[in-house]
């Protein structure tokens, strides 16, 4: 398994030998609901499309998930797995095979990998937006993303997760709460699924971000302090910090316990 962080919540997963390009945002700036001044990611360089991609998979509707830019410069026949909200989007922009997944509904792409969508991040008190757990069917190897770390107990039925993608600090809203919650969610996981490797995501990067929300969102928690408290329950996670761009083969060991 190998994967290619690409910012924010940006990924390249090659499992199965299928590349699946996990919540895009690789060209333009990142605004939602064109506000520039409320909230705006900029990157000093564009990233470059990765050629030869399987499967778009989106898990949220919002622009740092469904980034309509970068969607417009991606060919509109590659497959896309979405949820509800992202569905919408991308079949707005004229994407011809677009599968939406409810939770608990699942994809098989190709005989080689499969996807299932998990109860994921809140959005609203109305929308929970996706999670998703993917298997290499071949090796049985499993990977899992949420990206705000909110993660469903329906999770621990799965456990253990080899792989897992979630945020690892706290960002929050004075007076509306949690944007991202990591700090504790993501040591929480890691003792539910036992996974042989975490990965940060949401934050840092080759990014900057500027904007009234900026100035006033309050952030915690470190991979230094997850790393910390990894230790101290005895977990043998590897927590893995890899840099934008740059492809990392992850060393994994199939285990003789059955996954779902």
């Amino acid at each position: 398994m190998y994967l290619t962080w690409l910012d924010s919540n940006s990924w390249l997963i090659e499992m199965g030998g299928k590349r699946i390009l996990l919540d895009p945002w690789l060209v333009g700036p990142l605004v939602f609901g064109n506000i520039n001044w409320l909230f705006k990611g900029s990157r000093p360089q564009e990233r470059p499309i990765p050629d030869r991609i399987d499967l778009i998979l989106l898990s949220q509707g919002l622009e740092d998930h469904t980034h309509p830019p970068t969607l417009k410069q991606l060919d509109r026949s590659i497959p896309v797995v979405a949820s509800p909200s992202a569905a919408k989007v991308v079949r707005e922009l004229g994407y011809h095979q677009v599968t939406t997944l409810a939770h608990g509904e699942s994809f098989n792409l190709d005989n080689q990998v499969t996807i299932q969508a998990l109860p994921g991040s809140p959005i609203g008190p109305f929308v929970t937006e996706n999670a998703y757990f993917l298997k290499e069917l071949a090796s049985e190897l499993t990977l899992y993303y949420e990206p705000h770390g909110y993660h469903a107990p329906v999770l621990k039925e799965m456990a253990p997760v080899d792989v897992v993608i979630t945020p690892v600090i706290d960002m929050k809203v004075p007076v509306l709460g949690p944007i991202i919650q990591g700090k504790n969610s993501a040591l929480e996981l890691a003792e539910m699924v036992q996974p042989q490797v975490m990965l940060p995501t949401a934050a840092g990067g080759d990014v900057t971000f500027e904007g009234v929300l900026m100035a006033i969102i309050q952030t915690m928690g470190s991979t230094d302090t997850l790393r910390t408290q990894l230790a101290a329950s005895k977990l043998s996670t590897q927590l893995l910090e890899p840099k934008p761009g740059d492809r990392v083969e992850l060393k994994l060991q199939r285990r003789a316990i059955a996954k779902s």
